[in-house]
């Protein structure tokens, strides 16, 4: 535990040595993260990367918006957005429905259900489906 109750932080190079990540390509999601109010960071030699928030108070779609925007677009454009005529009509309901269940998942999922390998029933339902995996 870091000062004032703080954890102690992560450098950059800790976490892209522990996860094998390039550590220029790591800076650029860690400032992305912090810019999204994520993570926190301090310079200096006491510094590093520290959550936000609790690990269970980060799901899984607040950091994928932070680094990649909303989800499910379609072209880069929102389901909500887009127009299709005639016998596609319908596409545009395919695809909320499919940013909606994207959504249940990401959402319902935390940093600390992955870092602790401990995923939701719900999550380990679909997966356990041997037809997820092909």
């Amino acid at each position: 535990m870091g000062t004032a109750g703080r954890p102690s932080p992560v450098t950059a190079e800790q976490i892209a040595r522990a996860q094998e990540i390039p550590p220029k390509f790591l800076e650029s999601i860690l400032l992305q993260l912090r810019r999204g109010g994520i993570v926190h960071a301090q310079r200096g030699p006491e510094g590093g990367y520290w959550l936000a928030r609790t690990a269970t108070e980060i799901s899984l779609a607040e950091v994928i918006r932070v680094i990649d925007g909303p989800l499910a677009n379609i072209r880069g454009q929102r389901p909500e957005d887009l127009g299709y005529q005639g016998a596609a009509r319908s596409l545009q309901e395919v695809w909320i429905a499919l940013r909606a269940s994207e959504r249940e998942i990401l959402e319902l999922v935390t940093i600390a259900d992955v870092a602790g390998g401990k995923l939701p029933d719900r999550v380990r339902e679909l997966a356990a489906d041997p037809s997820a995996w092909t």
